[in-house]
């Protein structure tokens, strides 16, 4: 168990690896429930929200989930969040645990200049249970009236689980099929235990910290305060995608409209050592073995369990980023060559 956020918080219940296998193979159950809610509530909620986010969220329909960052006039991250849909008038930002209080006060001195927009801190009223991998429809599907299988991939539905007012939500943090499900923190509890039950024959386990890291940076996406912050912008971080110029004005817009012209000066890319040894966060990268000031530091980096090899993710200058280019990453007192592959490094097959 370690402290992460005012949450004590499992590090791992059986072996990382082993947990870390059972998503990508059977399933996994993770409690994220240090994770923070915010809820933009008014006839204004979805100006306020196109206001401070870099992606597009005009076309949404209630029931649907997109992926974006939270910007500052700079361009870069406050955090990356997913926005729900809840209703014409109300969306739902899930944020990283340790951004929580740091988002409620950005964006409750925002509206408080912006007419019918208010923000909600709900993060006390939910719990959140993750059940990830191949097997999660199977093994949720009885505790459940709602039928699963028409739930689409980042939507999700207001319904019930094992009696209790759930939303059910096919989104995850781990590049496998699952469900993030948000109740009352009173019932999360015998929820757990129920899944956990139901889906023993199926080998679900019970999984923490170290394999929901490892399993999101295998499919290669970003962890606030590691791969993105208020220093680095979508564009740079490879998220060029969440990055809509045509829906009007936003904050940070000005400054990403002019990256996105000039061309970054960085990216973030993913390698695999050349010889043997792990790449941990914050090692020094160098583009050349004798160089004696780093051009940069790794941002993640483990012992890929899924593919076997020693991989990592760092920002390099642009004209060093094609895929096959070497360069080196100080591990204690050697300089260990390594080369740029492509990300993710990890996507699950679909059916």
């Amino acid at each position: 168990m370690v402290e992460f956020a005012g949450f004590e918080l499992p590090v791992q219940y059986t072996s990382l690896t082993e947990e870390h296998h059972a998503v990508r193979t059977r399933a996994g159950l993770f409690d994220v429930s240090h994770m923070g809610e915010i809820a933009i509530r008014g006839p204004a909620a979805l100006d306020f929200v196109q206001l401070i986010s870099c992606n597009d969220h005009q076309k949404m329909t209630v029931g649907r989930a997109q992926y974006t960052g939270i910007m500052y006039p700079e361009g870069t991250f406050v955090d990356d969040t997913l926005v729900h849909k809840m209703a014409d008038d109300e969306f739902l930002l899930v944020v990283n645990a340790a951004n929580r209080h740091k988002n409620v006060a950005y964006l409750t001195e925002l509206a408080a200049n912006f007419d019918s927009a208010d923000v909600v801190d709900l993060s006390n009223n939910f719990a959140q249970l993750a059940l990830q991998g191949p097997l999660a429809e199977e093994i949720l599907q009885p505790l459940t009236p709602e039928n699963l299988g028409e739930l689409k991939y980042y939507r999700f539905i207001e319904g019930d689980v094992m009696g209790t007012a759930a939303i059910i939500a096919r989104t995850g943090y781990t590049g496998e099929d699952g469900f993030e499900l948000y109740v009352a923190p009173s019932a999360a509890p015998g929820l757990w235990r129920e899944i956990l039950d139901r889906g023993q024959p199926h080998g679900v386990l019970p999984a923490g910290l170290g394999a929901r890291d490892t399993l999101r940076f295998e499919a290669g996406m970003s962890l606030y305060g590691n791969d993105i912050d208020n220093t680095t912008t979508p564009l740079e971080a490879g998220l060029g995608w969440i990055v809509k110029f045509k829906k009007g004005d936003y904050i940070g817009r000005d400054v990403l409209e002019r990256q996105k012209e000039e061309g970054v000066e960085r990216k973030l890319i993913g390698f695999e050592m050349n010889e043997r040894g792990i790449a941990r966060h914050g090692y020094p990268v160098l583009l050349a073995q004798d160089d004696t000031e780093p051009v940069s530091y790794v941002t993640s980096g483990t012992q890929s369990p899924t593919l076997g090899k020693a991989l990592g993710m760092a920002y390099l200058p642009i004209e060093a980023t094609e895929v096959g280019t070497e360069f080196f990453v100080q591990i204690r007192n050697r300089t260990a060559p390594a080369r740029v592959v492509e990300l993710p490094f990890y996507s699950r097959k679909k059916v």
